[in-house]
C-alpha cells in the first residue's frame, strides 16, 4: 500500500470572512486611538493632599498654564492665614510644587469638674482629640466620660458638654432572716461608711451561725462591698474515729467553723487529714480521717546460727532478794551480773542466759564434790596414825619382857 504525497489545495477563502476580519481590526485600532491622550503637551491630574481639598469644578484635562486652587478640609485651617493654595500646569506638562499649608482646628479648652479633673488622650484639645473625664475618690461621674473634639458647623467642638462628679452614697443594705445590721434605721449611708451584721439569740437549743461576711462597705453609688450574710443553725455530729481520738477541740457541741484536730492510738497510723472544720453545710471538711493499723513487716534478716551446744530446757525460779548470793566461779559472771534479755535479743540471748546459769551451777557442784572428798581423806589420815602408834606400842612391850 502506498501513500500519497501529492500536494492538497487550499480551499478558497470567502469573501464575507476577510470582511468580517478587517471591521475587527478597524475597531481595535479606533480603542487605541481613544486611549491615547488627547494633546501631549498636556499636564495629568492635580497631586492630592491630605489637609487640603481642589477647590471648585474638575477639569477633565489641564494645558499649560492652567491653575488649581486648593482650601483646607474641614476640621483644619490655614497655617499661614491669607496664603493662597493652588498649583500651575508647566510647561513641561508638570505641575508647580505645594506642600501641606493646613493645620488642626482646636476645640475649646476644657476645665477639671468639680471634685474631679479631665485627662486629653493625646495631651491637645485639636481636632480628633479626646478628654477623658474621672472624679476623685468617694464621687462618681454624672454623664458622659469622655467628650470629643469634632467638627461643628464651618468649626470644631467637644461632643458633649462635660459631666458633673456627685457624692457617692448607698441605699440601705438588705434586711437578713434571725439577724440585724448596725444603723438600720438610716436612709442613706456615705461613701466608706461600713455596717456589721450580727444573729439574732437563738430561738432553740442551738445558737444561730453567721454565714458570709459580717461587715459590709459602701464602695459606690448603691453599691456595697459583697451580698449580706446569713443566719443559720449550723451543727456537725460528734467527730468520732475508730482507734482515734480528739487530740484539741473538744467541745460538747460542735457548730459552725468549729475545728477539731486527731490522734491515732499506738499502733494506729492517720490516713487524711489530722485537722477538721465544721463546713456551712453541717458537715465536717475535709472529711473525717481513718486509723488504719499498723503492719509489722517480716525480717529480711537472716537467723544468726548458735555457737553453743543445745541445752535441756531448765525450769529456772529467780531466788527471793533476802537470799545470799551465789558466789561466782573464777573466770564466770555471777548470775546476779547477768543482764535480762531484751526483746532485740530474742530466743539465743535466752539460751546463753541458761548456759550461763547451768554452769555456775556445775562449778559450785565441783567445788562441793573437792572439799568432801578433802574431808575425808584428812579424816582417812587421822585414823590410820592412831593405828600405827597403837601396834608401834605392843612391840616395845613385847621385847621388854
Amino acid at each position: 500500500m502506498t501513500a500519497s504525497c501529492a500536494a492538497r489545495k487550499a480551499p478558497p477563502r470567502r469573501p464575507e470572512r476577510l470582511a468580517a476580519s478587517g471591521r475587527f481590526v478597524g475597531v481595535h485600532l479606533l480603542a487605541l486611538l481613544l486611549l491615547l491622550p488627547a494633546s501631549s503637551d498636556a499636564c495629568g491630574d492635580p497631586p492630592e493632599f491630605v489637609t487640603m481639598k481642589r477647590k471648585g469644578a474638575f477639569e477633565s484635562s489641564y494645558k499649560p498654564g492652567d491653575e488649581v486652587l486648593y482650601e483646607c478640609r474641614l476640621g483644619f485651617q490655614p497655617i499661614t492665614p491669607g496664603q493662597v493654595l493652588s498649583v500651575t500646569c508647566q510647561n513641561d506638562n508638570t505641575w508647580s510644587s505645594l506642600q501641606e499649608a493646613c493645620k488642626r482646628k482646636r476645640c475649646p479648652s476644657l476645665g477639671d469638674p468639680i471634685n474631679g479633673q479631665v485627662i486629653f488622650a493625646n495631651g491637645s484639645t485639636e481636632f480628633g482629640s479626646q478628654a477623658h473625664y474621672v472624679c476623685n475618690k468617694g464621687y462618681y461621674l454624672a454623664g458622659p466620660s469622655i467628650s470629643y473634639c469634632e467638627i461643628s458647623g464651618d468649626g470644631v467642638n467637644w461632643s458633649d458638654n462635660p459631666p458633673i462628679c456627685e457624692r457617692i452614697k448607698c441605699k440601705p443594705p438588705e434586711a437578713i432572716q434571725n439577724g440585724k445590721y448596725t444603723n438600720s434605721d438610716k436612709e442613706t449611708f456615705e461613701y466608706s461608711e461600713v455596717v456589721t451584721y450580727s444573729c439574732n439569740p437563738p430561738d432553740g437549743p442551738d445558737e444561730y451561725s453567721l454565714i458570709g461576711e459580717s461587715k459590709l462597705t459602701c464602695i459606690g453609688n448603691d453599691e456595697w462591698s459583697s451580698q449580706p450574710p446569713q443566719c443559720k443553725v449550723v451543727k456537725c455530729v460528734y467527730p468520732s474515729v475508730e482507734h482515734g481520738m480528739i487530740h484539741s477541740g473538744f467541745r460538747p457541741k460542735y457548730y459552725y467553723k468549729a475545728t477539731v484536730v486527731f490522734k491515732c492510738s499506738e499502733g494506729f497510723n492517720l490516713q487524711g487529714d489530722s485537722t477538721v472544720v465544721c463546713g456551712v453545710n453541717s458537715t465536717w471538711e475535709p472529711e473525717l480521717p481513718k486509723c488504719i493499723k499498723v503492719s509489722t513487716p517480716p525480717s529480711t534478716h537472716p537467723p544468726i546460727p548458735s555457737t553453743q551446744p543445745p541445752v535441756p530446757s531448765v525450769s529456772v525460779s529467780t531466788p527471793p532478794s533476802t537470799q545470799h548470793p551465789i558466789p561466782s566461779v573464777s573466770g564466770y559472771p555471777s548470775p546476779t551480773d547477768a543482764s535480762p534479755p531484751t526483746d532485740a535479743q530474742g530466743l539465743g540471748a535466752g539460751y546463753i542466759v541458761l548456759i550461763i546459769i547451768a554452769v555456775v551451777a556445775l562449778g559450785i557442784g565441783l567445788l562441793f564434790c573437792l572439799y568432801y572428798c578433802l574431808c575425808r581423806q584428812r579424816k582417812k589420815g587421822k585414823a590410820g596414825g592412831s593405828a600405827t602408834y597403837s601396834t608401834y606400842q605392843d612391840k616395845a612391850a613385847t621385847s621388854t619382857e
